[in-house]
């Protein structure tokens, strides 16, 4: 009888400190009103995303927002697979409301 092993999935977290943000960028590619698609990466230097975590020092921006940001700005990080964005608050462009 052969053991088998078991793989161990950490479930890994980021805690921003201080003005940090972590940004799950959004990848996925944009409609207009006259129907054109623009995909993804496409715009003028900027990506939005919605901040998964925030630092205590992060004034005006909760969980769940959804921001813009300048595409090579912070740090890309991966978590569990997943690529996701560090922050600094003041480098947030804009608030984002669909």
């Amino acid at each position: 009888m052969a053991e088998r092993q078991r793989e161990q999935h950490l479930t890994v977290s980021l805690e921003p400190l201080d003005e940090y943000v972590v940004i799950e960028a959004a990848d996925s590619e944009t409609w207009t009103r006259s129907g054109l698609i623009i995909p993804a990466g496409a715009d003028a230097g900027c990506r939005t995303g919605i901040v998964t975590a925030a630092g205590a020092e992060a004034d005006g921006i909760e969980v769940g927002d959804k921001v813009l940001f300048p595409k090579d700005s912070g740090f890309e990080v991966r978590l569990s697979g997943s690529p996701v964005r560090v922050v600094r608050r003041s480098e947030l462009i804009a608030r984002v409301h669909d």
